[in-house]
């Protein structure tokens, strides 16, 4: 009776053990396998008959020391671990995340027996708080370089400022002139630098449109390959290609952005394959991409140069991470961010010596194209006016420049440090003011505070925002509130002019 109840309690123990979701181990004192569960075959690979007996060879060298440790720890004192986490090796050669618990058993004479150790793959909960933490550093880092480009923006609209100013004193033949347009050109330069960095930032979508894909990739692989004659550009466009809804200079911006990539990979020359299609992706494919199932465009940006350690992969949309001598190595990383902003999805796939692909995902647009109005201005061209404006700027080298500019142009203007400045200033004269122009960021209010009070004080009123960015896509909310248009600081005085007509509506007559 006494054997059938014993027999009975053993095989519950077995039947407990071998159901177990994690992987069980019993070893004996020497550290050799007595028995392995279900789990830990299905896990590691192994079977019962393979380690029985022996040592199991799934401890990688890295993990030995601090594996040893614990062990000598178990064996001598007793004393139990819990939720050690190490990696182990599996039979086909892959590595696992692996969190392990162990308690020392004992025979029937009390005496120590061996060791029980219960291992739970963590491979994937690692992975997920990878991510996580991938994506908070993207995030502070873009906040970081999202605040520095606005600064400097701004720094750079009062150089801008003064420069134009200066320009419209100085006939050209004048020597002074060139240096004054050298200035204006290193000011254009350090306004690239802070797009770059403010694509990384996800700064604002400023100028979303219907956007046909395959026009933009030609502008910009036409523009590429004038800039290098040795790299061979061949491309498939799908005919019916879907629409996105993009801001196309950040688009070009991207896609430069890869081709300039795959050229520093091809120093040589080689060949560059840019293709184009329609995708609809299922659940599961775009839960991969961290994208939401249905119609996206996918671009392909594939070339025959160097390719990239495994190693070197998930450092790539990393800000100021490069692998090569020039550069800043904030090309990708605004590229990671713009796409990102444009609900899209961008992976790469590389191997050393074989070349790299890089695979953009947008969603398709749901409305259609209306044709937009091909653009006819050229960068000097002035378009003077005589309304008023209120210029509304938290930087008094802002406000002071802009003045100027305006004045010169032929308007009348009043300006406003504040939010609420501005709110007052506007309501004292709301029968003079035409337009006012708008910081995105006041001290006292946000730019969309603002943007409602004065929408109050008049449905009617016509409002150009400029920022020298939108950190929280602030920008297009507004815009989407019926705004009447966007600058980018740092702006000459040509590109102000011709915006102002455009939002007071009479360019060339038009309105």
């Amino acid at each position: 009776h006494l054997y059938e109840e014993s027999k009975k309690a053993e095989e519950l123990y077995r039947s407990l053990i071998h159901s177990s979701a994690d992987a069980i181990v019993i070893y004996d004192i020497e550290g050799k396998a007595r028995y392995v569960s279900p789990a830990f075959t299905r896990i590691f690979g192994w079977s019962m008959e393979e380690v029985q007996g022996k040592r199991i060879p799934f401890v990688p060298e890295s993990e030995r020391e601090g594996t040893m440790a614990i062990i000598r720890e178990l064996v001598d004192h007793g004393t139990p671990c819990h939720g050690f986490e190490t990696k182990r090796h599996t039979k086909d050669g892959r590595t696992l995340d692996v969190s392990i618990s162990a308690s020392r058993y004992e025979d029937h004479e009390g005496k120590p027996a061996g060791i029980l150790v219960i291992l739970r793959d963590i491979s994937e909960r690692k992975k997920l708080e990878a991510q996580f933490y991938e994506a908070q550093k993207m995030e502070s880092v873009g906040t970081l370089a999202g605040g520095v480009a606005h600064d400097f923006n701004n720094l750079l609209m009062a150089i801008q400022g003064n420069v134009s100013l200066l320009l419209l004193d100085t006939p050209s033949r004048d020597p002074g002139f060139k240096r004054l347009r050298n200035i204006e050109k290193q000011v254009q330069r350090g306004a690239y630098l802070t797009r770059q960095l403010l694509g990384f930032a996800r700064g604002g979508k400023y100028e979303i449109k219907l956007t046909d894909i395959n026009k933009i990739v030609q502008r910009s692989a036409d523009l590429f390959s004038r800039m290098k004659k040795e790299i061979k550009i061949h491309s498939t466009f799908e005919p019916d290609i879907w629409m996105v809804e993009a801001d196309q200079g950040q688009m070009e911006q991207v896609l430069m952005n890869l081709y300039v990539n795959a050229g520093h990979a091809m120093p040589n020359g080689g060949d560059l394959f840019i293709t184009t299609e329609n995708v609809v992706l299922s659940g599961d494919e775009g839960a991969l991409l961290h994208l939401k199932q249905g119609r996206h465009v996918k671009i392909s940006v594939a070339d025959t140069g160097v390719g990239m350690d495994s190693g070197i992969i998930p450092k790539i949309f990393d800000p100021f991470f490069t692998t090569h001598q020039v550069g800043t190595g904030l090309g990708l990383a605004s590229a990671y961010g713009i796409v990102k902003n444009h609900g899209g999805s961008i992976t790469v796939k590389s191997a050393r010596g074989k070349g790299s692909t890089f695979e953009i995902y947008l969603p398709a647009a749901e409305k259609e194209a209306t044709p937009s109005r091909p653009r006819t201005d050229t960068d000097s061209e002035m378009a003077p006016g005589g309304e008023t404006v209120l210029l509304a700027d938290d930087e008094g080298m802002v406000i002071e420049v802009g003045r100027e500019m305006l004045q010169r142009l032929g308007y009348t203007v009043l300006t406003a440090m504040t939010g609420r400045e501005a709110i007052e200033t506007y309501r004292a004269h709301k029968a003079l003011i035409d337009l006012v122009i708008l910081d995105m960021i006041m001290p006292d209010m946000t730019g969309m505070e603002t943007y409602d009070r004065l929408k109050k004080e008049d449905p009617n009123i016509i409002v150009l925002l400029s920022s020298g960015y939108s950190i929280d896509g602030q920008a297009s909310e507004i815009l989407r509130q019926g705004c009447n248009g966007f600058i980018q600081k740092p702006f000459t005085m040509a590109a102000l002019s011709r915006k102002v007509r455009e939002v007071l509506g009479k360019t060339n007559g038009q309105g």
